[in-house]
């Protein structure tokens, strides 16, 4: 109903799509249908696609499991997965997703995708400074200088 007082003010579609964080497509739909049914025509309007299979009692209860931690379940580490995710909403509600399609019902949630960082708690930046300072020198390789003949190359008779 917002988006038809958005468009009935003369508000461009696409603007009105913004607002309300929508689909372009969806508000040139709506438009069609108050120019041809008016308000009532979008009122009979039902829900597009799939009725969701999980009750936002669902959502609660998979939520407070996700926020236990993947440990809890007897994972290794405290990292979520989606396919993680999928077994969980499987045992826990008994509906099947498939993993590729997990992370619409983390976000509606409210959940984002984060990912690990590439670095070792451990990781002891002093040593690491010690061997880059002392011991790469060593190892990688000189450059060879202009002009200087390389050991690889053989001279022609």
């Amino acid at each position: 109903m917002e988006g038809a007082q958005l468009l009935r003010q003369g508000v461009p579609q696409a603007e009105v799509a913004r607002q309300l964080g929508v689909h372009r497509q969806s508000i040139s739909r709506w438009a069609l249908q108050l120019e041809e049914k008016g308000l009532r025509g979008l009122k009979q309007a039902g829900r597009a696609g799939r009725k969701p299979e999980l009750s936002e009692e669902d959502l609660v209860r998979i939520e407070r499991q996700l926020k236990r931690g993947p440990k809890a379940f007897g994972y290794r580490t405290e990292l979520w997965t989606a396919a993680r995710v999928a077994r969980l909403i499987e045992e826990e509600c008994g509906v099947h997703y498939h993993p590729g399609h997990v992370w619409r019902l983390l976000r509606r949630m409210g959940w984002s995708c984060q990912r690990p960082s590439g670095r070792a708690r451990e990781r002891d930046e002093v040593a690491i400074a010690a061997w880059k300072q002392k011991k790469w020198p060593g190892i990688k390789k000189k450059p060879v200088k202009k002009g200087a003949p390389s050991s690889s190359s053989t001279k022609a008779d």
